[in-house]
């Protein structure tokens, strides 16, 4: 008796976090708030693409939210691909009330608030992300796609996808940095982390 399970090539998945913003800079949080990329951010974009511009790639998807959005765009600019295709589940992890604090503002709330009005369980963002990037691995059986999304995203799959091992102390999810992922036989792995330093912001 054979299989009759389909195998589908290992697709590899580049992670890319968006270029820096105006919030970053001034390190507040952004949530689902749509705050578009500054100059910086653009350019971190930019100089992303030519650093995955050394490999070919099939297709570039990305968060709907602006940051997220542009910094699509430009990538797949530079890699010569089509227009990036916009995946909702891929959105920033919701932050509530925190949103638009800086850190010590939203320490200062965490330390009076036993739980966070509006914070969006991790386990829910790794859920959802999680299955948007299997759903976008299955597109592309054997092939490399670049995926636009956020910090919190990021860092929550990593978190999964390394047994909760990374990201350690002193571990950033910088602007414009690439974490590759594969997906195979239905399951998504950490291939490396942080594979391209991105530029702190």
């Amino acid at each position: 008796m054979t299989d009759a399970t389909p195998h589908l090539e290992p697709t590899l998945i580049a992670l890319v976090r968006h270029g820096e913003t105006e919030w970053n800079r001034e390190r507040r949080i952004q949530g689902t708030t749509d705050i578009p990329l500054n100059d910086t951010g653009r350019r971190q974009a930019a100089e992303t693409g030519e650093r995955l511009a050394e490999e070919s790639w099939d297709a570039v998807y990305s968060s709907p939210l602006s940051r997220a959005a542009e910094t699509a765009e430009i990538i797949a600019g530079v890699l010569e691909l089509p227009a990036p295709a916009i995946v909702g589940p891929l959105a920033e992890r919701s932050h509530g009330v925190l949103e638009g604090l800086d850190h010590a503002g939203r320490m200062a709330v965490e330390a009076q608030a036993a739980t966070i009005e509006g914070l969006e369980p991790r386990s829910t963002v790794i859920a959802r992300a999680g299955a948007a990037l299997a759903e976008i691995a299955a597109a592309h059986p054997g092939g490399r796609v670049v995926v636009v999304s956020h910090g919190g995203v990021i860092h929550s799959m990593i978190l999964e996808l390394s047994d909760w091992t990374l990201p350690g102390a002193g571990y950033t999810i910088t602007n414009g940095s690439v974490h590759l992922l594969r997906h195979a036989d239905g399951a998504l792995e950490l291939v490396e982390p942080d594979l391209l330093t991105g530029t702190d912001g």
